[in-house]
């Protein structure tokens, strides 16, 4: 007679899969909106869409996106909490750019070996994301892959819907020149460019010596520089736009590419960007990594966000307004350059200035 093999004997724990829902229930509940309707557990996630009664063309707005290779700088050093704030803010900063309110986002875990208190520690970091950005963990996937990815390997990828009303929508066929670029503070690299930063900074490198001291990051180590996770910006924003309606023409999510390969995205055919290099601050990290790789600057602005992690283009006649409003709801911004005649490009001003901002 031949042996039974189980699911279980093949690499699969469905019994831990069940362990680890009940471990992230808390976490879950913790980002419900009033529009939830039941719970985890379903075939699907339900939501009321009472959000857009209030709206007079009300455009449901969807993004999608995952982590990447920054995941590797977690498991080589052992802190999975943040990554899943940069998975949620991956996905909600880009519908954020069209003016969308998030509502609700999903997950997806593929894990070479599921432990419940591993995913815990990642959806703790997701629903820490939702919070801020006001959108509901409504459901997500967690597959275990045996024999795919090892035991310690894991990916992640997010989902959200969003919603905007069509008159308010952010639009870069509204830009003109003689706009006003608005830069946002970045925490550092975000989620971008990270196989150039794991080729410099990380290959090579054990975990002890990743979180070791280093005087060029402020006495932080390069991995918790590395693992710092991508700001949320959506209650920020979102607040500008209800007290400040119309000033705000389009928005560019710094990603990556870049400056250079994302704010033209925001441009329509008429117009340039023209960025004055030097009018914010670089991160450490972000200088750290490109002095590593011996980047020169055109290259370090289509690869990294370099401290800039998303410009609004102002009517410039409420440029002070947007601002009081940007500082009101505690936000650091630098005026970064102007819109100008041109064919949808970016440009810059003050080559060989870009690390030199004296505040």
């Amino acid at each position: 007679m031949s042996e039974e093999i189980t699911y279980a004997a093949a690499g699969v724990d469905t019994a831990e899969g069940a362990r680890a829902v009940d471990a992230i229930k808390e976490t879950v509940h913790s980002t419900y909106r009033p529009e939830v309707v039941g719970d985890i557990g379903g075939f699907g996630g339900l939501f009321s869409i009472a959000a857009a009664k209030g709206m007079e063309d009300p455009l449901l707005v969807s993004g999608t996106d995952g982590v990447g290779t920054k995941l590797k700088v977690a498991q080589l050093v052992g802190k999975h909490g943040t990554v899943g704030i940069d998975l949620v803010a991956m996905c909600v900063n880009d519908i954020l750019a069209c003016g969308a309110e998030p509502l609700f986002f999903l997950d997806y875990i593929a894990i070479g070996k599921l432990r419940r208190e591993h995913v815990a520690e990642v959806v703790a970091g997701i629903g820490e994301g939702c919070r801020q950005a006001g959108c509901a963990l409504i459901g997500g996937e967690m597959a275990e892959h045996p024999g795919v990815m090892d035991p310690d390997d894991y990916d992640l990828s997010g989902f959200t819907v969003g919603v905007v009303d069509r008159p308010k929508m952010l639009d870069p066929e509204s830009v003109r020149e003689g706009d006003v670029l608005i830069g946002l503070a970045s925490s550092g690299l975000h989620s971008n460019g990270y196989s150039l930063a794991r080729k410099v900074c990380v290959e090579g490198k054990s975990a002890e010596e990743l979180l070791a001291p280093v005087d060029a990051l402020d006495g932080n180590s390069v991995g918790e520089a590395l693992l710092t996770p991508t700001r949320i910006y959506v209650k920020q924003v979102l607040s500008v736009l209800a007290e400040c309606p119309k000033a705000v023409r389009a928005l560019a999510h710094i990603t990556g590419g870049g400056i250079t390969e994302n704010l033209n995205r925001a441009l329509n055919s008429q117009v340039n960007a023209q960025v004055d290099l030097g009018t914010w601050p670089v991160p450490a990290i972000a200088k750290y990594v490109c002095e590593a790789a011996d980047l020169s600057e055109g290259q370090a602005l289509k690869t990294f966000n370099m401290g800039v992690g998303m410009i609004l283009i102002v009517d410039p006649d409420r440029v002070d307004e947007v601002e009081a409003a940007l500082a009101k709801a505690g936000e650091t911004t630098y005026r970064v350059g102007r819109i100008v005649a041109g064919a949808g490009e970016v440009e810059y001003t003050g080559e060989g200035n870009l690390y030199g901002y004296e505040g």
